[in-house]
């Protein structure tokens, strides 16, 4: 995986040993020499990830690090920080900062790759999420990913050792529900039981932990699930085995409770952030196919899916049919009782049409007060008993509006099958001059399309 990384520290020789290293490994890599210098070229050049040396003079990596994540431009790149000190006050002060990760000097070459592919697995995941929520229709509504989290998380905590998971359950964030499972089997159910953050013990000998995470990561339920794994400090190989794997997250024993909370906190954020993004790029995709006012598909949405069907039918597949339905007199409606009444009689129209088609077959808002239904697997026939029993049901009653008023309504229908080779816009073609005879002839009727394709 390739990736451009800045590398800041004011030690010339510092940066000019890990600019070497990474290049090494591919890495596109800029530089900077102090923090403000580090400000200005992440803005400018948008790396993928940035090594922060912490002590630095006039501004030091906290201050550096917690404005790069106070700044919305430069907030989502990861960033790593390269420290001398390995107090737990350093470490928790760099996550409050905004600080993703670690690494103290000496700098083992294993270990910094090993985390350095991990975020950037991680930032990638986030960088399309944003980028497609950036393009939907509910672009710019999901929030930010240091937004505080009020709602209860659920962490789920695994060792065999129960005092172990009681002292790392005390640590949690005061409104997260932690479940304690001390039977390794069992944790993957307790994983896909909504969790918001899994903590695994590696350091046990009595269960594979990672062979826990591998599972994890490889279930479609759990895959984007969050992970913390505990480990032995002089366990590089186990750790870094863990990061490649896709654990985002490691912390040594002893497990210091700050800074497993300043670990978790960090995890949940991002965690709900990137389900933020998913839930409103969701929303965004299905403002885009339907219509806002009624519920029902789209226009662009039945054309494609009619196209396919048509496809299918050519290709020796099941029969498709075209229902194209149109109120009768909906402008004396408007007219007559204002557009609020006749978006309501669009909405029970919308409701009746709903209740009488099969599990399989697709109604649209064509345009105003048009309506097509798509019927896969129907002959003309099939189509033409489906549209009578809409017209019925439609005449059959009127339309209560808010005032108590019933609206008289009646629909005219046209019905069509398509024939084999037959292009979208004949068949439309078909159906529509099927609607113009039905209503040509008096309204509320059924009426089907010539058999021949035009």
């Amino acid at each position: 995986m390739s990736a451009r990384i800045l590398v800041v520290d004011d030690q010339a020789a510092n940066v000019r040993l890990l600019e070497a290293r990474l290049q090494a490994e591919y890495f596109d890599v800029c530089t900077a020499s102090n923090g403000e210098e580090a400000i200005k070229v992440a803005k400018a050049e948008q790396p993928d990830l940035i090594l922060l040396d912490v002590m630095m003079p006039v501004m030091d990596g906290y201050e550096t690090c917690s404005r790069l994540k106070d700044d919305p431009t430069t907030r989502h790149i990861p960033v790593v920080m390269v420290t001398a000190l390995d107090q737990r006050e350093d470490r928790i002060r760099g996550l409050e900062a905004g600080a993703d990760d670690f690494l103290t000097k000496p700098i083992d070459d294993v270990t910094m790759f090993a985390r350095v592919r991990s975020l950037l697995r991680l930032k990638a995941v986030l960088d399309e999420l944003r980028y497609r929520e950036s393009s939907s229709a509910m672009s710019g509504l999901a929030g930010d990913i240091h937004d505080d989290v009020d709602s209860a998380s659920r962490v789920v905590i695994v060792s065999t050792d129960p005092r172990a998971t009681t002292r790392y359950a005390a640590a949690m964030p005061g409104q997260a529900q932690v479940r304690e499972v001390h039977e390794p089997g069992a944790a993957i159910a307790a994983a896909r039981d909504a969790a918001d953050l899994l903590i695994v013990d590696l350091t046990a000998n009595d269960y594979d932990g990672l062979r826990l995470c591998a599972r994890v990561r490889s279930d479609a339920a759990t895959r984007q699930l969050p992970i913390l794994a505990i480990v032995r400090p002089d366990d590089v190989q186990h750790a870094v085995r863990a990061l490649d794997l896709g654990v985002n997250d490691i912390i040594h024993r002893p497990v210091d409770a700050g800074e497993l909370a300043a670990r978790a906190r960090t995890q949940l954020r991002r965690k709900r952030y990137a389900d933020r993004l998913r839930s409103h790029l969701d929303e965004g995709m299905e403002l885009a196919v339907t219509d806002p006012l009624t519920g029902l598909h789209n226009r662009r949405y039945i054309s494609s899916r009619l196209r396919q069907a048509m496809d299918s039918a050519s290709n020796g597949g099941a029969p498709v049919s075209l229902l194209l339905a149109d109120i009768d007199h909906f402008k004396a409606i408007n007219d007559s009782h204002g557009h609020e009444a006749g978006d309501q009689v669009l909405r029970d129209f919308s409701s009746r049409l709903l209740t009488g088609l099969r599990a399989l077959d697709l109604a649209a808002r064509y345009g105003g007060e048009e309506f097509v239904v798509v019927m896969p697997g129907a002959g003309m026939a099939e189509a033409e008993i489906a549209a009578e029993r809409l017209r019925s049901s439609v005449a059959g009653s009127g339309f209560a509006l808010k005032d108590g008023t019933k609206v008289p309504v009646t629909v005219s229908i046209g019905v069509a099958q398509a024939q084999r080779g037959e292009a979208l816009d004949s068949l439309l073609r078909r159906a529509d001059q099927a609607l113009y005879v039905a209503k040509d002839g008096g309204r509320n009727q059924v009426q089907a399309a010539d058999n021949a394709a035009a």
